[in-house]
C-alpha cells in the first residue's frame, strides 16, 4: 500500500484536496483528528500536557482547551516543542493503527493529511510527499476572513515553513491559485498520477449487484412502473437500484422512501448546454436548464454524488467535448451504457477515469423494464448512503450487454402515450 503524506500551511487549501480525494473512494486521514484523540479527557496525554503546561489550558469540562493552548504555543518555540513531544508518539501511534486497517482492507492508496509533516521531520514515516501551496496573500485573506486577527495571522505564518520550502521538499505540489473548482481539477489530475502504480483492487469479501442508471414512468420518455422495475430487479439478481428520471425526483424520492435500502433516489438533469449530469442520493430536484457546473454544485450541497453519464455519446453527452472540463469535478463516470449506440462510445471512458482518477460506474439506462439486468456493477456490500457507495465504487467491476436498437421504440411510443388521455402516472402512496 502507498502511503501519501498530504500537508500545507493553515489556509492552504490541504483539507479540500483532502475531501475531493475521498469523495474520489480514497481513504484520507486527518492528523489533527488523531491529535485530537490523543489528549481526550481521561487519556495519558491530556495527563501529561496538564503537568506540562497547568490547569490553564484546560476547558470548565476539565477538557483541553485548544484555543488556550494555541495561545501558550504559538509564539514560544520551547513549548511548542513539549506540546509536540507530548502528543507527536500518540498520535503516530493512531495513525500507524489506521493505515494497518486500510492495509488490512486491501487498499493499495491512503492518504494522512499532517500539517506539520515536514517541520516534524515525518516525511520518511509516508511513501510520496504532497504540498498544497497557495500564494502568501490570498492565505493571509482567507485566514482573515476566518475572523482571525492580524496579529494572530502573522504568528500563524511565523509558526509555519514557508510555503516554497514545503514545495521544494515534496514530491509532487498542488497549486491553488484559483477557486475550488480549479483546485479540484488539479487534485483529480495528480490523484489520476498516484493511482496509475498498483490501481484500484476489485471487491472481495460479500458483494451485491447494482444498476445505478435507468427510468421509471416519472421520465417523460418512459411507461416503466417503479414496482416493476424492483420484480424485474429480484428476478435478474440485481440488488439496488438508482431510479434517475429526467428532470423529475419525485418518483425515485418515494421509492427511496418505501425501499430505503433497495432504492437510490437520483435524477437525471439536461442541462443548459444539452447535455445530460446525474446526481445520486438526492432530496430536491435540480431545475432542467441548469447550467452543468452549477447542477455539480447543487448536488454537491445535497451531499449527493455527482455523475458524468456517457460522456462521449453523441448529443446528450456532447460527444466528448465536457470531458476535459467536467470529469474532475464530478466523482462517477460512466464506463458502460448499455443503450449506447454503437457500443464502441464507450471506449474512450475508462482511459478518462484513470487520468482523473475518479470512480467508475454502468447503467443499464433502462426505459422499458424489459432492459433492467443488461448491466450489473459489482461492489462491495455497503450501507446506502453516498459516502459508502464511492467506498464501493472504488472496488467496482462490471459487465453489461448491448440493449437491442428495438429499445428506442419503446421510448418512443412512451412520448406519444404520454401526450394521450389516461397516461400512466405514478400513485407515490
Amino acid at each position: 500500500m502507498i502511503v501519501v503524506g498530504l500537508t500545507g500551511n493553515a489556509a492552504s487549501g490541504k483539507s479540500e484536496v483532502g475531501q475531493a480525494w475521498r469523495d474520489a473512494g480514497v481513504p484520507v486521514a486527518d492528523a489533527d483528528a488523531f491529535a485530537r484523540r490523543a489528549v481526550e479527557a481521561g487519556t495519558p496525554g491530556l495527563d501529561r500536557i496538564r503537568e506540562a503546561f497547568g490547569e490553564a489550558v484546560l476547558d470548565t469540562a476539565g477538557g483541553l482547551d485548544r484555543s488556550a493552548m494555541g495561545r501558550v504555543v504559538l509564539g514560544d518555540a520551547d513549548a511548542r516543542r513539549r506540546l509536540e513531544a507530548i502528543v507527536h508518539p500518540e498520535v503516530r501511534r493512531l495513525r500507524d493503527a489506521w493505515l494497518d486497517a486500510q492495509a488490512g482492507n486491501d487498499e493499495t492508496l491512503a492518504v494522512v493529511e499532517i500539517p506539520l509533516l515536514f517541520e516534524a521531520e515525518l516525511q520518511d514515516t509516508v511513501h510520496v510527499t504532497v504540498a498544497v501551496r497557495t500564494p502568501r496573500a490570498a492565505q493571509a485573506e482567507r485566514l482573515a476572513a476566518r475572523g482571525l486577527p492580524e496579529d494572530q495571522v502573522r504568528q500563524i505564518r511565523h509558526a509555519q515553513m514557508d510555503p516554497d520550502a514545503q514545495a521544494d521538499r515534496a514530491d509532487f505540489v498542488v497549486e491553488n491559485a484559483g477557486d475550488l473548482r480549479d483546485l479540484r481539477r488539479t487534485s483529480a489530475l495528480l490523484l489520476g498520477t498516484l493511482l496509475k502504480g498498483p490501481g484500484r483492487p476489485p471487491a472481495s469479501g460479500p458483494t451485491m449487484s447494482l444498476d445505478l442508471h435507468l427510468h421509471t414512468v416519472g421520465s417523460w420518455d418512459s411507461l416503466s412502473d417503479p414496482e416493476a422495475i424492483l420484480a424485474r430487479a429480484d428476478a435478474v439478481g440485481i440488488d439496488r437500484l438508482a431510479m434517475t428520471d429526467h428532470n423529475e425526483l419525485h418518483v425515485a424520492r418515494a421509492m427511496a422512501e418505501r425501499y430505503p435500502d433497495r432504492v437510490i433516489a437520483g435524477e437525471e438533469v439536461k442541462t443548459a448546454e444539452g447535455i445530460d449530469v446525474i446526481g445520486l442520493h438526492l432530496s430536491e430536484t435540480i431545475p432542467k436548464g441548469t447550467p452543468a457546473l452549477e447542477t455539480i454544485d447543487r448536488i454537491r450541497s445535497q451531499g449527493g454524488i455527482p455523475y458524468l453519464p456517457h460522456p462521449f455519446a453523441r448529443g446528450k453527452g456532447g460527444g466528448g467535448a465536457f470531458v476535459d472540463e467536467l470529469a474532475p469535478l464530478v466523482d462517477v463516470i460512466e464506463v458502460f451504457n448499455a443503450r449506447l449506440h454503437p457500443e464502441s462510445l464507450n471506449a474512450p471512458t475508462l482511459p478518462v477515469v484513470a487520468r482523473f482518477g475518479r470512480l467508475p460506474s454502468a447503467g443499464s439506462d433502462a426505459h422499458t423494464v424489459r432492459e433492467v439486468g443488461n448491466v450489473r456493477l459489482r461492489v462491495p456490500r455497503h450501507e446506502n448512503t453516498a459516502p459508502a457507495l464511492r467506498r464501493a465504487l472504488a472496488r467496482a467491476t462490471w459487465e453489461g450487454r448491448e440493449a437491442s436498437r428495438l429499445v428506442h421504440l419503446g421510448s418512443t411510443w412512451a412520448k406519444v402515450r404520454k401526450r394521450l388521455p389516461g397516461a400512466p402516472t405514478f400513485d407515490p402512496r
